[in-house]
């Protein structure tokens, strides 16, 4: 059904009493903002919250038009231009127009398909050393996010960077910190200058340091070794940033895509990871299929990427969980001239979001939306009513240039682990999803470590 209708329309949407409330779960809890709107106000909110509105569109249509049709029209928003300012700069997250095609054609042959093939050894390899971890703590509560968050760090490193990151395993935290600096910042519409001397800005600026002295230590470690030398993402920006003008710009440049690279480029797969092993701890009978699928295919050898088609319902598992948890649970757009979505004005400036999180949950769209059912993938299922309700890694020419190397990680490390352990969920309260640039669980995962 199509939405474009002739002539504007009036927004539906909280009354102005009602901004404290939302403002807490702005804060707080933006997953139910945006939920319990979808569900009282419908496909298209209008929340204003004092000198800050935010113009919600809940509809696959609405989707295509921000993120494809008119793409160009809408640039990153609300949450990424806080973390633009104080984390990740201009890099391929948050930079546009020509800055960030200019980004793009650098970073994008270390994406290609066959190179990302290439990388299932290394895949494997942290596979064999996470298992190998696990074995020895078989019996124990781990906290399995971190050791998620762990392991595609290493991965990270040592197939886009041609580095050994367990030296920083501090960048977690320090990322973590920053994060929490960029929402609050957006909450509070950086009311608060940073030279303040609170807590939470201490905490900032120290992890702001140790984020940046992470980064200068990779790129002096390799000009000192290889150099630009290598097919690898980092040999790719050095001889990028070769050509800047100045030392200032070479630097500011490469920071920021390095730093883009090391938080993106790790979160996102723990995210989907840490939520599958908790969804399969919910769900025995699916993992015990994912178990029985993975030793079938695999036995007992270290996999390959020749095996990703072996592993069917595995990849239909980690397909399932993005779809209730997806790693980019908004994607956030600033209006660059004035446009109508579905009928409805959408001023010069205006903040727009999109949210995968409460797309793929829209009753219209799905069946029994809240359930986990990864049989919805299957080969044989009908597809999904709508390309874009299902959109976990974006759309249009923005959509993530790593997907591929997300699923190649995702699946075959869970097959590896599927096939020796079973989790059972040892925390107090079922698990919270903070809604941070990514979907994270909220304090980590333990659980108690069992054998298949």
């Amino acid at each position: 059904m199509s939405l474009v209708r002739t002539g504007p329309r009036s927004y539906p949407g909280p009354p102005p009493w009602a901004t404290p409330g939302l403002l807490r779960k702005l804060w707080g809890d933006r997953l139910r903002l945006l939920s319990d709107a979808a569900d009282e106000y419908g496909d298209v909110v209008r929340f204003a919250m004092g000198p800050k509105t935010l113009y919600f569109f809940n509809h696959p249509d609405h989707a295509r038009h921000v993120l494809t049709d008119n793409a160009a029209n809408y640039h990153k928003g609300l949450g990424l231009a806080e973390a633009r300012r104080r984390i990740l700069g201009d890099g391929l997250l948050t930079s546009e127009g020509e800055t960030w095609r200019g980004q793009r054609r650098v970073i994008s042959p270390a994406f290609r398909r066959e190179r990302i093939a290439g990388f299932a050894d290394v895949v494997a390899d942290a596979g064999v050393q996470l298992t190998g971890r696990l074995e020895a703590r078989t019996g124990d509560v781990v906290d399995l996010a971190g050791e998620m968050t762990a392991l595609t760090m290493d991965v990270l490193g040592r197939t886009l960077l041609d580095a050994d990151l367990s030296p920083l395993s501090f960048l977690g935290s320090a990322f973590e910190t920053a994060q929490e600096q960029a929402m609050f910042e957006m909450v509070t519409l950086g009311a608060l200058p940073l030279w303040l001397p609170l807590p939470r800005h201490r905490r900032f600026r120290a992890a702001r340091r140790q984020i940046e002295d992470a980064v200068r230590t990779l790129v002096s470690t390799r000009e000192q070794g290889a150099g630009t030398d290598g097919s690898d993402l980092m040999a790719m920006l050095l001889r990028a940033a070769s050509g800047e003008p100045s030392a200032g710009a070479r630097w500011n440049g490469l920071r920021d895509q390095i730093v883009t690279m090391l938080l993106a480029g790790h979160e996102t797969t723990a995210s989907t990871l840490s939520w599958t092993w908790y969804l399969l701890s919910q769900h025995p009978e699916a993992a015990e299929r994912m178990r029985a699928e993975a030793v079938a295919a695999l036995g007992d050898r270290t996999p390959g990427h020749a095996d990703l088609t072996r592993l069917p319902y595995t990849t239909m598992v980690i397909q399932e969980t993005m779809r209730l948890y997806p790693a980019v649970w908004g994607l956030p757009r600033r209006a660059v001239a004035a446009d109508e979505i579905g009928g409805y004005p959408v001023p010069a400036g205006a903040d727009v979001m999109i949210s995968p999180y409460t797309l793929h949950r829209h009753r219209d769209f799905w069946t029994e939306p809240d359930q986990f059912r990864p049989e919805r993938f299957a080969a044989d299922a009908p597809p999904v009513a709508h390309r874009y309700a299902y959109i976990p890694f974006g759309a249009g020419p923005r959509v993530c240039v790593g997907s591929h190397l997300g699923m190649l990680e995702a699946t075959l490390i869970a097959a590896m682990v599927a096939r020796r352990f079973r989790f059972e969920f040892a925390g107090p309260a079922e698990p919270v999803p903070e809604a941070m640039l990514s979907l994270r669980v909220r304090g980590g995962l333990p659980v108690r470590v069992l054998a298949a």
